[in-house]
């Protein structure tokens, strides 16, 4: 990765029975962000021994594009109105290449 690259660790747990409807959002979400001129890539990882434990990876080309995605109509529509009241834990890391 080059020097200031963000990249966003997402570890989602759906609540019971939501698994679906979460993998769908995402499905809906992916093509939309790498869309988006900064999103450099947008990884979907689901769990071996527990599928309903998921990773998103994405990665930005800098700040200011991982902002832009943050404030975008999909994110704030799909991750923030549709998926986030789905999971029973959501855990978001933010690294940056170095």
């Amino acid at each position: 990765m080059s020097a200031g690259v963000m990249t966003v660790a997402a570890r989602w747990q759906p609540a019971d029975g939501k698994l679906g409807e979460v993998l769908a959002i995402i499905a809906e979400m992916r093509p939309k962000s790498l869309a988006e001129p900064g999103c450099l890539g947008y990884e979907v990882y689901r769990g071996v021994d527990l599928q309903h434990q998921l990773l998103l990876l994405e990665h930005y080309s800098d700040a200011a594009a991982l902002e832009a995605h943050k404030q975008s109509e999909h994110y704030q529509s799909l991750v923030i109105g549709r998926a986030v009241p789905l999971l029973a834990e959501r855990q978001v890391e933010v690294l940056q290449a170095r």
